[in-house]
């Protein structure tokens, strides 16, 4: 059974446990942007995000690419939303896709029709 000694060790394991799982769920982030610069030697291409900032992003073989036809669709202009985890070398892609809507407002999340985004400007 348990005593009163081991309660704060439980406790401290409980602790552990959950600080370990907690960064892993919360690591995905969703970034909006336009493709500035492609690298095909290592997978990887640079956006500007809206605020202005230059991010980089890894494709490895198990992104996702939605509305394009993998890595070899994407060119400098091209307005995406991409879905990345945090890793020790970086942003990772786990879905890249090419950033909708009709220049009415709002998002074009599976609306069907032509896929005009990276036409806007």
């Amino acid at each position: 059974m348990f005593t009163r000694r081991s309660a704060p060790i439980l406790l401290i394991a409980a602790l552990a446990l959950g600080a370990i799982a907690l960064p892993a769920q919360a690591a995905v982030r969703h970034i909006d942007g336009t493709v500035v610069s492609k690298n095909a030697d290592d997978h990887s291409f640079r956006i500007r995000t809206q605020n202005g900032n230059r991010v980089r992003i890894k494709v490895t073989a198990t992104t996702r690419f939605e509305r394009l036809a993998g890595f070899g669709a994407l060119h400098k202009g091209l307005a995406v939303e991409v879905d990345a985890k945090s890793t020790s070398n970086g942003l990772v892609a786990t879905q890249v896709q090419p950033r909708g809507g009709s220049g009415g407002g709002g998002d074009d999340h599976g609306g069907g029709g032509a896929d005009d985004g990276p036409n806007h400007t």
